[in-house]
């Protein structure tokens, strides 16, 4: 683990995956016979787990590792079938001292969609979250990517703790690494989450897709960014804007101080003028200087 201010020993990457491709993406009538959480792997994803796990331990084994060799992954997973099976194939790439712990976290569970998904039914209750915003949308019986939030919020604290108290490994020479085993949806609400995107920004984002995965990787400023094992052009495929792209870039950069989430600060006021008050005697209430500006990048629900 890598150390910061206060003492904190940081994960030198904490690494999302998505399960590998399952009975319910070939196809969705799967869902009203067999209940969400038991829905399994198919042999491809299988197979697509498998390779997932050889590239983690390719990342994990690197040169930019630390010079002792020594280092291990603790993994959390979601608790439904796809994802523990998914955790199975990716576990054949790595030796028992290389694996820190495992821990089943229903926390990063997929959105619940209300249990025996009626094929029809669900087609036009997807269509109806496409009107209304995929943020808010609310399943009936089941949740909206709001309530995923709202839990994956609370499991960060508790991550969090387990950091600060040194629960994920107990020796200071092995550099820890994070792997996550959970969902498309609940991926893209843990980063924005971590990265402290908008609303607007996470209708933008793109599923990732069976058993992709996204690495958050400790920077040179002391915080997590996803501009070292992943190139700008990655990113955008993934649907974040260049203001986005450019925090990213800033954490990965050496660096005084944290802007906490300064790049956004523009996109909350109509106008801010780039001079102190005392500066100018001009009325900033005039109509000239209150045209509102949206955001450069929001498209129709739904649209990515």
């Amino acid at each position: 683990m890598s150390s910061s201010s206060g003492g904190r020993r940081l994960p030198e990457r904490i690494i999302l995956v998505r399960h590998g491709e399952s009975e319910g993406n070939v196809d969705s009538a799967a869902y009203s016979t067999t209940p969400d959480h038991q829905i399994p792997l198919t042999a491809l994803g299988l197979g697509q787990a498998r390779e997932a796990g050889r590239q983690i331990k390719a990342i994990l084994s690197g040169s930019s590792n630390s010079s002792n060799g020594k280092w291990g992954a603790y993994f959390y997973v979601s608790p439904y079938a796809r994802t523990l099976s998914t955790l199975r194939q990716i576990g054949r790439s790595f030796s028992r001292p290389r694996v820190l712990g495992a821990r089943e976290e229903c926390r990063i569970r997929e959105q619940d969609f209300g249990n025996f998904q009626v094929q029809d039914r669900m087609r036009l209750v997807k269509e109806a979250r496409q009107r209304f915003g995929r943020f808010f949308f609310r399943f009936p019986e089941g949740e909206s990517a709001a309530d995923v939030f709202d839990r994956v919020a609370s499991f960060l604290e508790s991550l969090w703790r387990d950091i600060d108290m040194n629960r994920l490994c107990h020796d200071h020479l092995t550099q820890t690494n994070l792997v996550i085993v959970t969902h498309g949806l609940t991926s893209r609400v843990f980063l924005m989450k971590w990265f402290k995107w908008t609303v607007d920004q996470f209708e933008h984002l793109n599923n990732p897709g069976n058993c992709e995965i996204r690495v958050m990787q400790l920077g040179p400023s002391g915080d997590y960014t996803l501009l070292i094992h992943h190139t700008p052009q990655e990113l955008h495929q993934w649907g974040l804007s260049p203001e986005m792209i450019a925090d990213q870039h800033s954490r990965a950069t050496p660096s005084t101080a944290n802007d906490f989430g300064g790049y956004l600060t523009n996109s909350f006021f109509d106008h801010l003028p780039d001079h102190s008050d005392s500066d100018s005697n001009s009325d900033s209430d005039s109509d000239s200087d209150c045209n509102p500006h949206p955001h450069p990048h929001c498209q129709e629900d739904g649209a990515s």
